[in-house]
């Protein structure tokens, strides 16, 4: 190989983290083009120069902190009491959530995760008390992951620009320290507001709702939200999805509004039982079907999409 050649690779391997950001900045991926969805439109936005997070005011004393600049569109959701506050997921871990949680309440906040998937977890290690599920799945998450990480921010994956000082390199999901198990029923007082988990296994074996019953708030992760709903993942199983939508479902008439964990977060409680007649058509054949590739599937029916494994051929 040639001086020049040789110079040109040292240059390119120097200069490799600079390209990948010129890169983000300047490529959009399709996905980008939905965006802004114009649901937001209707909501209250508040500490709009955050460059990373979008912020929403969607009920008194509830906010979501909104990421749309990656391709997951993650949602974690702030609840605030009289003495202090909850957060539901802690993102991607790409910005820093607790800044702006310390920005929105001066109250101590816990976190909850609606599940152990890298995407909801990101920033967990900022906290002191995170609660978890007594399960396998979610102590072997809390031990971190630097591929799952590291798939989130290749430039398909990325719609804007990073935040600045974002080491792209040294992006991992930190391990954390799990404060307390929690289970079904288990019950949080905010001081003057009281949450409740709901075990909703399928999507994980780990997945949990949030319920506050005084104010018809039902937050469910991703067990619901609008966009094609991912069912085909090992760790998955279908017959406890179905059973976990159902659980849910009963609880639409004590709702007010369901706030799930992607894309947009405020949907109608009817939707719910909606999602229970879907899932059961697609799972016995009904509905149109595309493949993915890889073993995946795409299941559309009634405007639910579902993302299912596909069943394996035998060997003849």
């Amino acid at each position: 190989m040639s001086f020049g050649k040789r110079l040109a690779r040292l240059t390119a391997i120097f200069f490799l983290p600079s390209l990948l950001a010129a890169q983000t900045s300047t490529y959009r991926p399709d996905w980008c083009k939905d965006l802004p969805r114009p649901e937001y439109k209707t909501l209250q936005r508040v500490l709009p120069e955050e460059p990373w997070f979008e912020i929403y005011k969607v009920s008194p004393g509830v906010f979501a902190i909104y990421e749309p600049h990656q391709s997951e569109e993650v949602i974690s959701y702030l609840i605030v009491g009289a003495k202090q506050g909850l957060l539901f997921d802690t993102g991607m871990g790409i910005g820093n959530i607790r800044g702006v949680v310390s920005r929105l309440t001066s109250r101590p906040v816990v976190v909850l995760n609606s599940h152990t998937h890298n995407d909801h977890v990101g920033d967990n290690w900022r906290f002191q008390f995170v609660y978890g599920m007594d399960t396998a799945f979610t102590r072997t998450n809390a031990k971190g992951s630097r591929e799952d990480a590291q798939a989130e921010i290749t430039p398909d994956q990325i719609c804007g620009e990073l935040p600045k000082g974002f080491n792209s390199a040294a992006y991992a999901t930190k391990p954390w320290r799990i404060s307390l198990f929690v289970h079904d029923g288990f019950k949080i007082n905010l001081g003057g507001r009281t949450l409740e988990i709901l075990s909703v296994p399928g999507h994980t074996p780990d997945a949990v709702a949030l319920i506050d019953r005084e104010n018809g708030l039902l937050f469910t992760g991703d067990t619901y939200y609008p966009a094609p709903i991912w069912l085909y993942r090992p760790e998955t199983n279908l017959d406890a999805y179905v059973g976990s939508v159902k659980k849910l479902a009963a609880l639409a008439p004590q709702i007010k509004m369901v706030l799930g964990a992607h894309n947009i977060p405020v949907a109608s409680p009817d939707v719910l039982p909606k999602l229970v007649d879907a899932i059961q058509a697609v799972r016995s054949g009904q509905g149109e079907v595309k493949s993915e590739g890889t073993g995946k599937a795409m299941h559309t029916l009634g405007g639910f999409k579902f993302l299912l494994a596909e069943p394996k051929k035998g060997i003849d």
